[in-house]
Order: C-alpha cells, then sequence, then structure tokens
C-alpha cells in the first residue's frame, strides 16, 4: 500500500471515528412514545438554578404535572428540603446540581473573576444534567432569572434533544443585576442584550407572573412572539386559615421562637407579626427596624416579629438588632429569626396578626410570592408598594396595606395595633385576605395551564 494510500486511509478513518464518537456523545432526543397514552405521556424537565427547596413556584408547578399523571425531572441545587409532597411522588425524580466550589461563592473575590468562572463551572453541569442525567422529555420548563447561563443552554438543549422549552419569567436577570452592581456596570449591559436575544428567538411559550410582565415583554425591547399565559401565584394546599383558637394555641406554645411570648400573645395584648426575607438588597430590613424604632417610642402595644429566611445579609442585620436592643432604642419589641419547615412557616403565618412584605421589584412587574401564601393563611398584609403591579395582588384597604417608607410603615402599626377602630380595620382587612385565600394554586394551574401541557381541554 502506497503511503498516500495510508495517509488517505487514516485521515478518512479518523474523521469516521471522530464523527461516530460526537454522534454518540450527544444526548438522546425525545420521541412521542407509541404506546403510551393519556397524560402518562407527558414528560417535563423542571430546570431552577437555585434553591430547589427555596423554590416554590417550580415545586408547585412540578406537583400539578405530577398530580396529573405527567412524569417530572426536576433539576437544581438540592439544598433546602423540598416539599413533601415531591419526595412521596412516584412521578417526579430530583436531581441535585453540584455546587460551585466556595472559593467561587467567597465575596473576597472581585465579580469580574468569580463571575465567568462559576457561570463556567455552571454551564458544565448544566449541560450534564440537562443532556445526560435527566432522560428527554415533552418540555424544558425554565425559572428565569438567573438567565446566564440557564437560557442559553436550555435553548441549546431543547434543539439537541427535541424538547419544547418553555420559559416562567418571574422577573428580569438584567434588573436584578443592576439593584447590585449598579445599572452602569458593563455586565448589566450585557445581560440585557442576552436575556433579549433569548426571550426573542428561544422559547415555545412563555409564562408570566403579572399581566403587567406580560404586556411588557409584547413590547419593546424584548417583541416576544411566541405565546404568553399570565399564571399568578396562588397559595399551595399547605396555607390555610386559622381553624380554631386551640389549634393557635398549640402552636405558639410549642414554636421555640414563640413559646415564651405565646401567652401574652394569645391574650391580645402583644401582637404577632411575621416577615419572611431572602435577606438580600432587594428587599431593605431596615425598613422595618426603622419603623419598629419609631412605633416603639410612641406606642404602648408590644410586638413580637418573626423573621423567616436565609441570605447573605442575615448576620448584619442580626448584629444591629442587637445593638437597638442594647441602645435601648427596641423598648416593648422582640425580633427573633427562625429557619422554618414550611409546615411550620404555614402554621406561624396563620396564627400570626399581620404579615409584613419588603420585597422590592427591581423590574416593577413581578410580585412577591410570600404575600400569597399569607394571603392563603388569612393573614392581612402591609407590603412595600412603589411598584406598577402592586395592586394585581394587594387591594390597599381590603386585604392589605400598602407603604413605602419607614415611618409610613409605622404609622400602619400604630393605626392597626392602636385601639377599638384598629382592631376592627385588622378584622376587615383579614376577612379580605380569607377571601383571597379561596383562590388556589391548582385551579388557577389548570384553568392556565392545563391545556397547553395537554391534561385538560
Amino acid at each position: 500500500m502506497s503511503p498516500l494510500a495510508i495517509i488517505l486511509w487514516f485521515t478518512f478513518g479518523g474523521l469516521f471515528l471522530a464523527t461516530a464518537t460526537i454522534f454518540a456523545l450527544l444526548p438522546s432526543r425525545y420521541e412521542k412514545p407509541s404506546t403510551t397514552s393519556g397524560n402518562a405521556s407527558v414528560s417535563v424537565q423542571i430546570l431552577v438554578l437555585g434553591d430547589i427547596g427555596r423554590s416554590p413556584r417550580m415545586q408547585y408547578h412540578a406537583l400539578s404535572i405530577a398530580r396529573h399523571g405527567g412524569t417530572v425531572h426536576l433539576i437544581g441545587y438540592d439544598e433546602s428540603p423540598p416539599h413533601p409532597d415531591l419526595l412521596a411522588s412516584p412521578n417526579v425524580t430530583i436531581h441535585g446540581l453540584a455546587l460551585p466550589p466556595k472559593i467561587l461563592r467567597s465575596p473576597s473575590i472581585p465579580f469580574i473573576i468569580s463571575g465567568p468562572l462559576k457561570v463556567l463551572w455552571q454551564i458544565c453541569t448544566l449541560l450534564w444534567a440537562l443532556g445526560y442525567g435527566a432522560p428527554a422529555s415533552t418540555w424544558l420548563l425554565v425559572q428565569n432569572p438567573p438567565s446566564i447561563p440557564t437560557l442559553a443552554i436550555s435553548f441549546l438543549m431543547s434543539v439537541l434533544r427535541n424538547t419544547q422549552l418553555m420559559i416562567d419569567w418571574h422577573n428580569y436577570g438584567w434588573t436584578i443585576l443592576a439593584g447590585t452592581k449598579g445599572a452602569e456596570h458593563p455586565f448589566v449591559g450585557l445581560s440585557k442584550a442576552y436575556e433579549i436575544a433569548f426571550a426573542q428567538t428561544a422559547p415555545s411559550a412563555n409564562i408570566t407572573v403579572t399581566h403587567a410582565m406580560r404586556h411588557e415583554l409584547r413590547g419593546a425591547p424584548y417583541n416576544i412572539e411566541s405565546p404568553i399565559v399570565t399564571l399568578h401565584d396562588r397559595p399551595a394546599s399547605i396555607f390555610q386559615p386559622l381553624t380554631s383558637a386551640s389549634e393557635r394555641e398549640a402552636f405558639l406554645t410549642s414554636l421555640p421562637a414563640t413559646a415564651p411570648f405565646a401567652a401574652s400573645v394569645l391574650e391580645g395584648k402583644t401582637k404577632l407579626i411575621v416577615s419572611s426575607t431572602s435577606w438580600t438588597p432587594d428587599e431593605d430590613f431596615s425598613l422595618l427596624l426603622d419603623a419598629l424604632v419609631s412605633y416603639a417610642q410612641t406606642s404602648p402595644a408590644p410586638i413580637v416579629a418573626i423573621i423567616t429566611g436565609k441570605g447573605p445579609q442575615k448576620a448584619a442585620y442580626e448584629a444591629k438588632i442587637r445593638a437597638l436592643h442594647a441602645a435601648g432604642q427596641l423598648p416593648g419589641i422582640q425580633i427573633q429569626t427562625a429557619w422554618l419547615s414550611i409546615a411550620d412557616y404555614a402554621a406561624l403565618l396563620r396564627s400570626a396578626d399581620l404579615g409584613v412584605c419588603l420585597h422590592r421589584s427591581s423590574s416593577g412587574v413581578d410580585l412577591p410570592m410570600k404575600v400569597v401564601d399569607m394571603f392563603g393563611s388569612g393573614l392581612p398584609v402591609v407590603a412595600y408598594s412603589a411598584y406598577a403591579s402592586f395592586g394585581e395582588l394587594v387591594k390597599d384597604g381590603v386585604n392589605g396595606c400598602g407603604f413605602e417608607t419607614a415611618e409610613q410603615l409605622a404609622a400602619l402599626l400604630r393605626r392597626l395595633f392602636g385601639g377599638r377602630e384598629g382592631a376592627e380595620e385588622l378584622v376587615r382587612l383579614r376577612e379580605g385576605a380569607r377571601g383571597e385565600s379561596a383562590l388556589r394554586w391548582d385551579e388557577e394551574w389548570d384553568r392556565v395551564l392545563g391545556r397547553v401541557f395537554g391534561f385538560t381541554v
């Protein structure tokens, strides 16, 4: 055999092997089952690039699909305990993503270095989970934000695996980044362009949390042409109004955070307020602290405030709370931080006198799910209100009240906790919240998405 023939043989043989290897490594594609009928043929990958246990809306999507007999592969960080019904469902499989190394999550590393390296890590883990860890599915349902690298990888895998891509828009990634890095940061402009590009080209369908967001995505600069439906957050069945005084007493006396104050709360001498926070800049906890300091100087009714949640600013605010107590600026005010199971959190909401929401919308068109859970528990709410979509959830004077400053919040607390008129107003607000509790997730999901997934007609 001539040298040229040998070279050609190895060249074409190598090309053949390389091509075969590439095709062998490509993830399998979705093929509609020919023998399976009904809802069992619907399979969905659900992706949340965050802690599954702290992503209630995506968990509720999974439960709704499983309830109809569909198969769910839920992909995300497996840190906090997920909803117990997810663990019990034979139709749901959880695929935990590997967290980035601690050094990439350390605030000591400059963002311009840690950010790209963290994204590279996420790209690798997402490619593996979506392409090989979970089987090809009918749909890939993705939470946005985070947008980077979620949208790009999801789009790529939907093409490679013959899967329809659906984006659930909770907010915009670029507006959140602008809130933490500043609107002029170069990454903000890049993030916005990236998000707009994939919004226009990637999805087969879109879900939004508000009508205002749906309207915005239809217009410039997003100009989305694929279908968009609004699915308002509704409480899951675990969030229910209080059924009896004895239920409230049993819970408050058993929970360590409330047990020392239970007798006074049950007698009505002390008011119990609850706030859930992510301890991040988009929820300015100093608003509540400043309001409580102002309230404490002029109002006789003591308050116990239970603050639930985890986040990067928690330790700093706990130190500030201790300093305020040491300086005598919170007379009659007790502030307790807690991390609760979903069952205890639901019981706390229905046992409280008032809920406080500090959520500030970075986009102006999202809504906080924590208020939905409070309404589901029959708990009236005072909430930060300076954004466009606020009225889609809280009806001022009906199921809650809005505020924009710490002094306005303090004035609301004085009014609602300050005598007979305040008590009567609080009763009316609680009745309004109970009315909202009648609107449930399952009914809303079936009405909006049941037909999209083929479960209803």
